[in-house]
């Protein structure tokens, strides 16, 4: 399924508050309900509106139908009054993307992506708490949630863990349930819209080294007893899982933002309880309901991310086009046809999508959707459904059963399902992947792992997808922007502009960023407009929000011949940070910074091969030809030297550091200064 994304709203850097409007009678006495705004809001801190009062600055504009609220003092406690005709109508708000002043979430709040509009619903406080702890609670309660709702007009949020599933059969087999409850749900007013989430805030939330609960040893054994199962006929897969543990110090909600960030989870959710938290970055939807139609999408079927788009392509390529994934997945699509056709209208199950390849920051997934009509409540739902088949193995009750007997702890909200439901019936619930429980006066982080284990499986081959699905923990991305830097003349524009586009949307599909190209297009056609006649570098960055940043300056004259220095350190040739152009560059900083008398470095890489500078790409004149070293050797791909390659002015090769010194001539080369002449200084040069 594709659920269509509803909001393309900009974010900006105040706080905006916006209620839709054309149902009140009266204007004028609209006000604007939001509780818990000392928690929730994120004040701007632009120094012409802090500290200038104690009271709130309100300005009030109608914008399409709609009022803005700009909230500017950063005190603000207010707790703003009811208004709301119908209660089920969500307060929206926005603000600058890397703003991370929202405070650490109380007990009871929760935040929430809605795959539907793309924004993060942030619930809280609750009105009241429903918990189970034993199987009996289960169905009693999901009949009485299901009744608050639409009585009272409420919302719901909160998760099932996975040791609930025999409440709903009780020949599915589970251990002893966990520390936290069997189900958790909050009722809530309606939530406040965030359009993105702030950026975690530097060491805020500090992790040890993670240590997984089987070594590769014991992995292998076990995979040996699913593959004897597997031989006698008692499975056709077993997904295996195990725990992975680390001492933390620090705030589980910053927590949550980097394994948000680092994971781009389209279902991602945090719940704060009172001893306990939990992070998910799921990128798997268990089931999402809405209008008498139902959607599920299995993902199953792991491949890395390459370290240069080619690199990345071939990788999808062979995910997509390999029998042992493909095979799984059917299998996974078969089950959970299956298990929707119990609810579902007859006739009306089907499947779309097969085999998508999705990417993530670390790794691309496979999935499948599966779709019906129903009129099944959300007991029935879960009845029929619960726990998700791409998380158990076919067939689901038996191989539950050896999961019970091969994992020696219970998965506790891991694999069960986290999610909302809405007064209208919408819901929508992940599979509760790549998530943590925290336990801060514990200090401890658990974080489970686990992958589909088939009869031709490869005990190493499975160790290392389960390990790699860990990297959304261990290897956190920076704060970054994508950056182009363009040349503008007033006779011919943007140079190379088409190429420019291609490669930054090409990078924001590696990272998983949005590229507006609309956008992007208008306001470059703004910029040029408003140029003085004389040639100017321009500077395009779009943030993970896809906000768009352009900025122009007078084109300077460089020193020419330039002077080069060789960088003292390799750089590694897989870094993807020297293959696609942001603002993250300690790289080429470090560098630069040993070097503060050359006008720019050379780099190489740990194989001792020629990558580029700091700044351009190189060119070196060898036996009369014109030799740029190849991308393989780890470098940006510049969007002038892609043109000089295309004309077959260039060639491509892996050079050797030692080719500086055979070198008749070196030349540096990008789109903003064209080819500048270079030297190297011999070392007894100041």
């Amino acid at each position: 399924m594709t659920i269509p994304n509803k909001s393309a709203a900009k974010a900006r850097p105040t706080l905006l508050c916006r209620l839709n409007v054309r149902t009140y009678a009266n204007r004028e006495k609209l006000r604007m309900r939001m509780a818990a705004a000392r928690t929730w809001l994120p004040i701007s801190n632009t120094p012409s509106q802090v500290g200038s009062s104690d009271k709130e600055v309100l300005i009030a504009s109608i914008l399409h139908h709609r009022f803005l609220f700009t909230i500017t003092n950063r005190k603000t406690k207010k707790h703003f009054e009811d208004s709301f005709p119908c209660r089920s109508c969500p307060v929206a708000v926005s603000f600058h993307p890397m703003s991370s002043s929202i405070c650490t979430p109380e007990p009871g709040f929760v935040w929430m992506r809605d795959a539907r509009s793309g924004r993060w619903l942030a619930f809280g406080p609750p009105r009241r708490v429903l918990t189970a702890h034993a199987y009996h609670e289960i169905p009693p309660l999901l009949a009485r949630l299901e009744s608050i709702i639409q009585r009272e007009g409420v919302w719901a949020a909160g998760f099932i863990s996975y040791e609930a599933a025999p409440a709903f059969d009780s020949a599915m087999r589970v251990h002893v349930p966990a520390s936290l409850p069997l189900v958790w749900f909050g009722l809530y007013e309606p939530p406040i819209l965030h359009e993105i989430l702030p950026w975690p805030k530097p060491q805020a939330f500090r992790l040890s080294e993670l240590q997984p609960g089987l070594d590769a040893a014991g992995y292998t054994a076990v995979i040996a007893r699913i593959q004897a199962a597997i031989a006698r006929g008692d499975t056709y897969q077993v997904n295996f899982t195990f725990p992975l543990q680390a001492t933390c110090q620090g705030d589980p909600w910053q927590g949550f933002l980097a394994l948000q960030h680092n994971q781009r989870g389209r279902f991602g959710a945090f719940i704060q309880g009172d001893d306990w938290a939990i992070a998910s970055a799921s990128p798997e939807l268990f089931f999402y309901r809405e209008g008498g139609r139902v959607w599920m999408r299995p993902m199953k079927g792991t491949a890395p991310r390459g370290a240069s788009p080619k690199e990345d392509a071939r990788l999808a390529r062979e995910l997509a086009a390999s029998e042992k994934n493909r095979a799984e997945n059917v299998m996974i699509v078969d089950m959970i046809r299956n298990d929707l056709g119990r609810i579902a209208r007859v006739g009306s199950v089907q499947t779309t999508d097969l085999f998508r390849i999705e990417p993530y920051p670390t790794l691309f997934q496979m999935t499948s959707t599966v779709q019906a009509r129903t009129d099944a409540s959300f007991p029935d739902l879960l009845a029929a459904l619960f726990p998700s088949a791409s998380i158990t193995g076919a067939p689901k009750i038996r191989t539950m059963q050896i999961i019970h007997a091969l994992e020696p702890d219970p998965r506790g909200v891991y694999t069960g399902a986290i999610g909302f439901l809405a007064p209208d019936g919408r819901a929508q619930f992940n599979v509760a992947i790549r998530t943590a429980v925290i336990h801060p006066r514990d200090g401890m982080l658990t974080y489970h792992v686990g992958s589909g284990v088939v009869w031709d499986s490869e005990p190493s081959q499975e160790y290392a997808e389960c390990l790699l699905k860990a990297r959304v923990l261990t290897q956190p991305l920076p704060d970054f922007q994508l950056l182009e830097s363009l040349r503008w003349t007033p006779d011919h524009g943007y140079i190379l502009l088409e190429r420019h586009l291609d490669r930054l949307c090409a990078s924001a599909r590696y990272f998983h960023y949005p590229c507006p190209l609309p956008a992007i297009r208008h306001q470059l056609d703004a910029l040029a407009a408003s140029l003085p006649r004389r040639e100017h570098k321009v500077r395009l960055r779009v943030d993970a929000a896809g906000q768009v940043a352009i900025e122009a300056a007078p084109l300077q004259n460089l020193p020419s011949p330039q002077r080069l220095k060789l960088a003292s350190f390799p750089v590694e040739p897989d870094d993807p940070f020297l293959r696609h152009k942001t603002t993250h560059r300690p790289v080429y900083a470090a560098a630069l910074r040993e070097h503060p008398d050359a006008d720019d470095v050379i780099l190489w890489n740990r194989r001792g091969e020629l990558t580029e500078t700091t700044r351009a790409n190189l060119i070196l004149a060898l036996d009369g030809k014109m030799v740029t070293p190849a991308a393989s050797s780890g470098l940006l791909p510049g969007t002038f030297r892609a043109e000089l390659l295309a004309h077959g002015n260039v060639q491509e090769a892996v050079l050797p550091v030692e080719a500086l010194t055979q070198a008749d001539a070196v030349y540096l080369i990008n789109s903003v200064r064209g080819i500048v002449p270079a030297e190297i200084p011999s070392h007894g040069e100041s």
